[in-house]
């Protein structure tokens, strides 16, 4: 299989579910790559995104957050936590088969994570234990303009 970002795909434990991005237009799984779809607007877009990512994530102040200083593509299935609202209903807020951006960071003095993730409009830092029991959301907000699409 080919990628768009230069990935090597014969490394991935995913690529026996994958269609490739070249094939599928940047939408291996089904849906779309945030990452490809950056590679196809020029070889800087992807680092100009992220770089913005970055300084959003830290700017928020979380406290006992580490600094943001990397972001990886993530399948949402292995981000997308189920949090439970106020009112009991359980939901999840990324599609299982898009390719985001994001991280986990552990919590200062403790043994919970931060779990960061973003695509181009939208970003959330979840709290969690292990394996992402006891998710709280943070912060879910819209973080970006149209200037990106």
């Amino acid at each position: 299989m080919k990628s768009i970002c230069g990935i090597d795909c014969t490394n991935c434990e995913m690529s026996g579910t994958c269609n490739g991005c070249v094939a599928t237009e940047g939408h291996p799984f089904g849906a779309e790559c945030l990452v490809a779809q950056c590679c196809k607007k020029g070889k800087t877009a992807l680092s100009e995104l992220k770089e913005k990512l970055i300084a959003a994530f830290n700017a928020l102040h979380i406290p006992d957050m580490e600094e943001v200083t990397e972001l990886n593509a993530l399948k949402g299935s292995l981000a997308n936590i189920e949090y439970a609202l106020p009112n009991g209903t359980v939901v999840k807020f990324w599609d299982d088969n898009k390719i985001y951006l994001g991280n986990q960071l552990q919590k200062k003095d403790s043994d919970r994570c931060y779990g960061i993730i973003a695509d181009e409009k939208y970003l959330m830092v979840s709290e969690y234990s292990g394996y992402g029991t006891n998710a709280e959301i943070v912060v879910f907000k819209q973080w970006n303009d149209a200037e990106n699409k």
